[in-house]
């Protein structure tokens, strides 16, 4: 069958009848073998690939948003106009089409060839040749594709203590460490973006000192490179913890596209793992080793999974969900030693393990800041517009403690999309961008056939209201401090999730 035939919805090349689709609504359709979102807005037709660039989410099922629309699955935000991926997780533009109305019919035919205009100002900054970004993740990736899209011609360097290119983190502990992603999904560009895009990537480049004053940086190899403005994106160091034996080979931690190969061998030699730590890195290298077949033993010294983040009701439903496929949980208790073969508990337990998989946070790795004299508070300090209180220097991803004026705190977010729209900001604060950084974080965790989506920041709340059933898994959890919403969970409905992202972004940007 043709592939054109596979996609649902009316044939738009063809047209379609003008009262089918009134104003305000959106269809999904396709042009030849192509699915095309198209939607009637006051002042015409847009006509867009109906497809999200991050992971190919149907965007049919997300929501229209004035002139943008998101993405039902990791909340990518695109434009109608003119495709661009306006929010991380996506950074390639969607596919517009030309619209038509003839004798009361629509049509859309053709692609319009165009990429997105550099602004002059942004890209125009006369002070700004050379840019150099510190760290190879989420934050830093984003910040260098950025500045290329909004037209910065200057040198881009980005500097990278990592062996691998930047990658799909999330990945790691998800599909590809269950054995249900290939590789080649996992790298977000091939060799062949940085070189197109003329930014000079250095691998296993450690940089081991900044002389702000001079803008200046030293590499461990001695080489030194010059900066206009500075990016330190320098992520996150898994923890190790301090009892015997969690040195040892066969003691694993999950952070590098490394470290995730060197579990998938160690899976597949192995019948019995230990998980130590019962955090969503822990409980998603769980639930992709027991796919894997193997036998799962989760401790931690929390009484109920995730409780701190998600509240005891759902953090029972998701230990819940992981027992209802064979793991099984050693709660209020803590791993004192490892020796090999039987990781020891503090209550004078042991549990059998061909290795162990430590799942307990990360630290921030703010060193390099600290020794460059930049003001350090759990984090490194950021004022909105994601620059630290070194001319020139920015901070952005898991080290960035930047001022969250809807909850009027400072705050330091450990996500994956939070730190790609860090970086994304970062970068436009270097073109002379002026707009506050006022993205509302967002996450999403994978168990099994179960994905939490998760909007906002609550470290604490006074209340939670639940709309739905957590015991059957359709439900959203609402985290309240008074009458002010933080954050919301949702599993189940993708949309309602989205429908409160875009309610929560509205009311940050109303804060500026």
């Amino acid at each position: 069958m043709a592939a054109s035939k596979e996609i649902a919805g009316p044939d738009l090349a063809l047209g379609i009848a003008l009262a089918e689709i009134p104003l305000g609504s959106t269809l999904v359709g396709r042009v030849a073998d192509q699915a095309v979102l198209l939607t009637r807005r006051v002042d015409g037709f847009f006509a867009v690939s109906a497809s999200c660039t991050h992971y190919g989410a149907p965007l049919g099922e997300g929501r229209i948003d004035g002139d943008q629309v998101r993405c039902p699955w990791h909340h990518a935000c695109f434009s109608l106009r003119s495709g661009e991926a306006l929010s991380a997780p996506a950074f390639d533009a969607l596919t517009r089409w030309n619209v038509e109305v003839i004798d009361e019919r629509v049509f859309v035919r053709d692609v319009i060839e165009s990429a997105v205009q550099p602004s002059s100002q942004r890209a125009g900054r006369r002070e700004l040749n050379r840019v150099v970004v510190v760290g190879g993740g989420a934050a830093g990736f984003a910040a260098a594709e950025m500045l290329r899209r909004r037209g910065f011609s200057g040198d881009v360097t980005m500097l990278s203590a990592d062996a691998a290119a930047p990658c799909d983190r999330p990945n790691l502990s998800k599909d590809y460490l269950a054995g249900t992603a290939p590789e080649e999904w996992i790298p977000l560009k091939d060799a062949g973006f940085y070189t197109s895009k003329n930014i000079d990537l250095r691998l296993g480049a450690e940089v081991k000192s900044i002389d702000t004053r001079a803008k200046e940086l030293t590499a461990a190899s001695g080489e030194t490179f010059r900066y206009d403005a500075l990016l330190l994106a320098t992520g996150a160091t898994a923890i190790r913890l301090p009892g015997q034996g969690f040195d040892l080979p066969n003691v694993y931690v999950l952070r590098t596209l490394a470290d995730a190969r060197a579990l998938i061998e160690a899976a597949e030699k192995a019948r019995r793992v230990a998980v130590v730590g019962a955090s969503f890195i822990g409980l998603e290298v769980a639930a992709s080793l027991r796919t894997r077949g193997l036998d799962v033993q989760v401790i931690a010294p929390d009484q109920t999974p995730l409780q701190r983040v998600l509240g005891q009701d759902i953090g029972r439903f998701i230990q819940r969900v992981h027992e209802e496929q064979g793991v099984q949980f050693h709660l209020g208790r803590t791993a004192e030693s490892f020796d090999g073969q039987h990781l020891h508990l503090n209550d004078g337990g042991a549990i059998s393990a061909d290795f162990v998989v430590l799942g307990v946070g990360v630290r921030p790795n703010i060193q390099l800041a600290a020794a460059a004299g930049l003001a350090i508070d759990n984090g490194i300090v950021v004022d909105a517009n994601m620059r630290t209180d070194a001319p020139g220097v920015f901070a952005a991803g898991d080290v960035a403690r930047y001022p969250d004026q809807r909850l009027g705190q400072r705050i330091r977010v450990e996500h994956w999309v939070a730190a790609e729209q860090q970086g994304q900001a970062a970068a436009e604060s270097m073109l002379g961008e002026t707009a506050p950084f006022a993205a509302i974080p967002f996450f999403w965790s994978h168990h099994y056939d179960r994905s939490i989506r998760y909007v906002g920041h609550a470290t604490q709340w006074t209340r939670i209201e639940v709309d739905g059933c957590i015991e059957s898994g359709d439900f959203t959890a609402r985290y309240l401090e008074g009458d002010c919403l933080l954050a919301a969970a949702s599993l189940g409905r993708d949309g309602e999730n989205l429908d409160l992202h875009a309610a929560m972004d509205r009311a940050a940007a109303a804060v500026f």
